[in-house]
């Protein structure tokens, strides 16, 4: 264990995400139970409270102009902060807590607040799925992977949305005391040591904009009323009247993917939301234009890690199965 208490700033402000300070803190709160020594601060520019996503009031123990260097500086998220430039005195604090100390990190789209402190030039990083594209334009020096839930790159980390702070906090825990505490923490607070897939099994696949080309409109059209007709490269290419290779460099230049790719994914967005009202695997299969369960296996281990069935056991429900009741 460590000889000495570990600082953690959790650096917060109007708008956070609560779950975003309070999963970490639970974590590090947990580890103090076995052993460990772990000492928050929150700390805020101006040092008043601030006002959380839920409106409840957040104290600040220390204004961060006046904090002492950090062991760990931890940035919390907001809802606002992908949709409106970051706030230069927010973002140049975080750039002088993090000169202090040994490792950065942030939970969500706290990431947006590093990114614009400079902290994430030349690194790899992430956010929440439905942010990563936000993330990738406004930091072009950045490797945004959108399907982490927790990236570390030297000394400085970033996760994925609200929950997987805990993921990022447990990991923490890890560096500093190993895995065996890490994992006593992870039972106390019934969750993973380690999530099974990325975020994609938590996103929709055709997330953002439809195709701005006509051509390209006309074909996710078609698809999308009829997953199961005949959507291969020939049959796409006549329906819009033009040669399979123009239609390949149009999806190439537009959406950075294959004809097949696409109409693959209409298909997989189709047989998610069979899986979800109830349907099995084979008829998700058939009614979504999956030649066979199998080739739909092989899409839900492409793009989740899962197979159909635990996907449907994962997401289904809330109740367990075997604890379910009629009410009989």
């Amino acid at each position: 264990m460590a000889s000495r208490a570990h600082t953690v700033g959790v650096l917060v402000f109007d708008g956070m995400k609560m779950l975003d300070l309070s999963g970490p803190a639970e974590v590090f709160s947990e580890a103090n139970r076995y052993g460990a020594e772990y000492r928050l601060s929150i700390v805020a520019v101006g040092g008043a409270p601030v006002r959380s996503s839920i409106g409840m009031s957040v104290p600040v123990d220390v204004e961060a102009a006046a904090a002492d260097p950090f062991d760990t500086l931890l940035v919390v998220g907001g809802d606002l902060l992908p949709a409106a430039p970051v706030d230069p005195a927010l973002a140049a604090t975080a750039k002088a807590l993090a000169a202090g100390a040994e490792r950065v990190a942030s939970v969500c789209t706290g990431a947006f607040v590093l990114g614009a402190a400079g902290l994430l030039e030349g690194k790899r990083a992430t956010t929440h799925w439905q942010h990563t594209a936000a993330l990738a334009r406004s930091c072009p020096l950045t490797r945004v992977e959108p399907d982490a839930i927790f990236v570390r790159d030297g000394n400085t980390y970033t996760s994925a949305g609200v929950t997987a702070g805990i993921d990022l906090a447990l990991a923490l825990v890890e560096q500093d005391h190993g895995p065996d505490l890490s994992r006593k923490i992870a039972r106390s607070l019934v969750v993973y040591m380690q999530r099974a897939g990325g975020q994609s099994q938590f996103s929709a696949s055709l997330q953002g904009p439809a195709p701005r080309t006509p051509v390209l409109r006309m074909i996710q059209d078609a698809v999308q009323a009829d997953p199961t007709a005949d959507h291969g490269l020939e049959a796409l290419a006549a329906r819009v009247r033009v040669s399979p290779r123009h239609l390949t460099r149009m999806f190439r230049a537009e959406l950075d993917t294959t004809p097949m790719k696409y109409v693959e994914l209409i298909r997989f967005d189709r047989a998610k939301a069979l899986l979800d009202a109830g349907h099995n695997a084979t008829e998700a299969a058939s009614l979504s234009g999956f030649p066979s369960y199998e080739s739909l296996r092989r899409a839900f281990a492409r793009h989740l890690g899962l197979s159909p069935t635990q996907y449907q056991q994962r997401f289904a429900t809330t109740t367990p199965t075997s604890r379910a009741r009629t009410g009989r």
